[in-house]
């Protein structure tokens, strides 16, 4: 779509919909798209199996269970993450565009001059609504899930990343997905695209 680089990372809150969002605009905006995919192409380059990689995939590092030996740590966390890391680095550097979900993005990426840093929120029965449709879970299973999901997506956002998850200091727009609905949103944010980069 531009002839600048363009990298969108968008944060999410579980069952916001940032997923689908994400991917609904990477489409319309003709460039690469990248979320579980990276687990995907790290299994393939490294030789690792995609089950382990999936297992530790954005996990906070338990600080108690590992130690630094001659400035190495032994996380397997921390190994997966700066895999990670590095992979969308090499995407980045590459000069491809593209939509990145989660993985502390807009810090990992925040050297890029072509960035756009998203979040995307909802309100709980929204929220508990679409995990209850989509994962054939109860209300209150729904309403733990997220919960877990969250705190989760907190601890590893806020260990490697220079900001707090969520919080709109850190973001250049965040959106409360409950508002407009997914395709709404998707519409937004493709404007509000086209606008930054001109």
């Amino acid at each position: 779509m531009a002839e600048k680089q363009l990298i969108i990372t968008i944060g999410r809150e579980f069952g916001s919909g940032g997923h689908v969002i994400g991917e609904m605009l990477a489409e319309k905006l003709g460039i690469g798209f990248y979320d579980a995919e990276i687990i995907q192409n790290l299994s393939e380059k490294k030789g690792v199996a995609e089950e382990m990689l999936t297992k530790y995939d954005e996990k906070p590092s338990r600080i108690l269970m590992n130690r630094t030996v001659r400035g190495y740590s032994t996380s397997i966390e921390e190994a997966v993450a700066e895999m990670q890391f590095q992979m969308i680095r090499d995407i980045a550097e590459s000069g491809e565009s593209f939509v990145l979900i989660g993985r502390c993005g807009e810090t990992v990426l925040s050297k890029y001059d072509g960035l756009i840093r998203l979040f995307v929120l909802g309100d709980m029965d929204a929220r508990i609504s679409r995990i209850m449709a989509r994962k054939h879970v109860s209300h209150s299973e729904a309403q733990k899930m997220i919960r877990a999901t969250d705190k989760k997506r907190k601890a590893y956002h806020n260990y490697y990343s220079d900001g707090k998850w969520g919080d709109s200091r850190n973001y250049d727009l965040t959106i409360n997905s409950t508002r407009l609905g997914v395709e709404g949103t998707v519409e937004f944010l493709e404007e509000y695209v086209k606008r930054r980069i001109g």
